[in-house]
């Protein structure tokens, strides 16, 4: 192109683009800092800290407890995030400073998991790791079978109950993820019977109105070598009225007390002699409007056979019921034990009049009343027989099951 000129002069061809580089050299140079600056900055460099973590990135196959696990070196960790691919967080603890973090519980089975995490050096840069890991598919596992039901109202002498379906060899991994809890909170504590039972109560009765939460957070658990637990579950059930009642092997009565008041009194036969019922405190556990009674099938033989026996409550797993009573006479009620161990309360076959002691008795109990059998000459009912570990003083229930 032309030049033209300037001011009377020529100006040299490049004249121009030299002045305007040495404009953009001086903008540069004014952005730029002081010396010492620069040099920081370029001392900077990357975070010496080193993230690592077990299982390595990809990993199958891996345990659900003992195998995460992540650490720092030369930093801290400052942020740690276990997720599965629902964004269900897995919680976890950050110790020895900062140096390593494991999960605070086991993980789910067959699951694929997600870490991030981030440390610290000592200059405050950051360093960041990520993988993933998907752990094992059991091929034996086991459940818990739980009773009170979900939704349900029961008695105050309720206890949580279940059986599982393999027997458990580390009873305090299964302990540790299952939880009890109350509102108004009161201290709940499990107790093992043998080892494929694990009921939970209060030192006391529950309290009326309360409301119970039965959380199993059993998938992954490992019960025993190679058995693992299926089940991730939330039960709520609520504590109605109070009512305890006190069966006089002696004196052949039965006092109704509801919420710590007197309700009523029932004319019952207990056991007869060599076969007396026990004593102690018993819970209902199941509630029938009729059934049939076999001595066949609590170790009687053949010595009776009833059918249509009505309004029968289970007391014990061995076969001690309060139940109505057809076969004898009206006037045994209140005068003898004529029973092979359960109590009985008049009624007639088949429970159809609702006016009799043992249909109102029935029609005003819940599972998880209280019956206490005192008098008798029989011995205290084991704690495991039936839903009775009232029988166990508070000290012998919350001993460490190991």
């Amino acid at each position: 192109m032309k030049v033209q000129p300037i001011s009377g002069r020529r100006v040299r061809r490049g004249a121009l683009p030299a002045l305007l580089l040495g404009a953009v050299l001086t903008l540069v140079s004014g952005c730029s800092g002081d010396d010492k600056g620069g040099d920081d900055k370029a001392a900077d460099g990357p975070s010496q800290a080193v993230v690592t973590i077990a299982p390595k990135d990809g990993a199958t196959d891996v345990a659900t407890s003992g195998a995460l696990k992540v650490t720092a070196q030369q930093g801290t960790l400052t942020s740690v995030k276990v997720a599965d691919g629902k964004g269900n967080v897995v919680d976890g603890k950050i110790a020895g400073g900062g140096a390593s973090w494991e999960p605070t519980g086991h993980l789910g089975a067959s699951t694929k998991y997600t870490v991030d995490a981030i440390a610290k050096d000592k200059k405050g840069r950051t360093s960041a790791k990520h993988a993933t890991f998907t752990t094992l598919t059991p091929e034996n596992t086991f459940v818990g079978y739980f009773t009170p039901e979900d939704g349900s109202t029961v008695g105050v002498g309720m206890p949580v109950s279940l059986n599982f379906s393999r027997g458990i060899t580390d009873p305090k991994a299964v302990m540790r993820a299952i939880t009890v809890t109350a509102e108004p909170a009161v201290e709940v504590k499990g107790h093992w019977f043998g080892n494929d039972r694990l009921d939970f109560r209060p030192e006391h009765y529950w309290k009326p109105g309360t409301k119970v939460t039965l959380q199993m957070n059993l998938n992954g658990v490992q019960g025993r070598e190679g058995v693992y637990g299926t089940q991730n579950k939330t039960v709520h059930f609520t504590i109605g009225r109070s009512q305890v009642s006190t069966v006089d092997a002696a004196t052949h009565q039965m006092s109704v007390e509801r919420d710590g008041k007197p309700l009523k009194t029932v004319p019952i036969s207990a056991g007869a002699p060599g076969h007396s019922t026990y004593n102690g405190q018993m819970v209902i556990s199941e509630k029938y409007e009729v059934t049939r009674m076999d001595g066949r099938t609590v170790g009687f033989g053949g010595e009776y056979d009833i059918p249509d026996v009505p309004h029968a409550m289970r007391l014990s797993s061995s076969g001690t019921f309060l139940h109505g009573n057809y076969w004898s006479g009206e006037s045994t009620f209140g005068s003898e034990n004529v029973s092979h161990g359960c109590v009985g309360l008049y009624d007639e076959r088949g429970g159809g009049d609702p006016s009799t002691p043992a249909a109102w008795f029935f029609n005003n109990s819940l599972i998880g009343d209280v019956v206490v059998v005192k008098n008798s000459k029989d011995k205290t009912i084991d704690p495991d027989n039936g839903l009775n570990g009232w029988n166990m003083p508070w000290a012998d229930w919350v001993k460490d099951p190991a």
